[in-house]
């Protein structure tokens, strides 16, 4: 691996077709969020870090997800074996990456408080430990987002025999896996439930009357 940041190639991943089953009905992705969609702000995060191209997987209310991206410079890949779960979604947009790169950040769509600075942390983190193919970040404990892999795999995971993004990852390949210790909680605060989505708001200091 090249250890100069400068001279990597990162591509990006982004996952939106999820159901949002515990939101009480509402999709996650676009519950409104200091004037723009959860996933608008996630995907606008991944883009300013520098990405060479970025694939968003739409699947649930699809539709509604691409109008939300449409002036944004991604390609949108539709699912539609989305309810079969997160790694199909992983697959699908890996297999739609088009340009040749040196690594993948898979990033779910509600990471609202990443940075952009988040984001090349972890890709120098990624290209300071070449002995090491996998970076998960961690928090207090907690596995988080974006998982960023090497290019090498993309074969395996679009076909499905490699479950980049699944939970069970660092257990199936702890030699391959770099764990960073974040010192926030940024990459582990993502948009499950309603309070969830309320605690995101006063975190970031947004009228609470969004999450009615």
């Amino acid at each position: 691996m090249n250890p100069d940041p400068a001279g990597f190639r990162f591509s990006a991943v982004v996952l939106a077709a999820g159901q949002s089953s515990r939101m009480g009905g509402r999709n996650k992705l676009l519950l409104p969020l200091a004037g723009e969609t959860v996933i608008r702000r996630t995907v606008r995060t991944v883009l300013a870090a520098g990405m060479q191209e970025t694939v968003v997987v739409t699947g649930h209310q699809g539709r509604e997800v691409m109008r939300a991206l449409m002036d944004l410079p991604v390609t949108l890949q539709p699912n539609l074996r989305h309810e079969e779960g997160q790694m199909r979604s992983v697959a699908a947009g890996v297999a739609a990456l088009a340009q040749a790169t040196d690594a993948i950040l898979v990033c779910p769509g509600d990471l609202p408080l990443l940075t952009c600075e988040d984001l090349r942390v972890l890709m120098d983190v990624f290209c300071a430990h070449s002995d090491h193919s996998i970076v998960i970040p961690r928090h207090a404990g907690q596995r988080g987002n974006p998982i960023v892999f090497a290019s090498a795999y993309a074969p395996e995971v679009a076909a499905g025999r490699r479950l980049i993004g699944c939970r069970k990852l660092a257990a199936q390949y702890p030699e391959e896996t770099w764990y960073f210790e974040a010192d926030h909680e940024r990459y582990t605060t993502d948009l499950d439930t309603p309070e969830d989505y309320r605690r995101v708001l006063e975190r970031l200091g947004l009228p609470l009357e969004e999450a009615a």
